[in-house]
């Protein structure tokens, strides 16, 4: 006896609906937009710590400890 009468599909999700797709696109295209293929280690590293200055100056910010 087959108590399973129904059968469940789940559709594929797209993360990129919604807008998404269009938005990465233009953030890349953003004068002060990176990428990785022309920007060397220490470069991301200094790009990295001005962005971390700049959300530490956010009121919102919190710290965690890596305990």
């Amino acid at each position: 006896m087959n108590i399973f009468k129904n059968k469940i599909h789940f559709t594929d999700h797209d993360p990129l609906a919604n807008g998404l797709d269009e938005e990465i696109r233009a953030e890349q295209k953003e004068q002060d937009s990176f990428t990785l293929d022309d920007t060397s280690g220490e470069d991301l590293v200094s790009q990295w710590n001005a962005i971390i200055q700049d959300v530490e100056k956010d009121p919102d910010w919190f710290s965690f400890s890596n305990e």
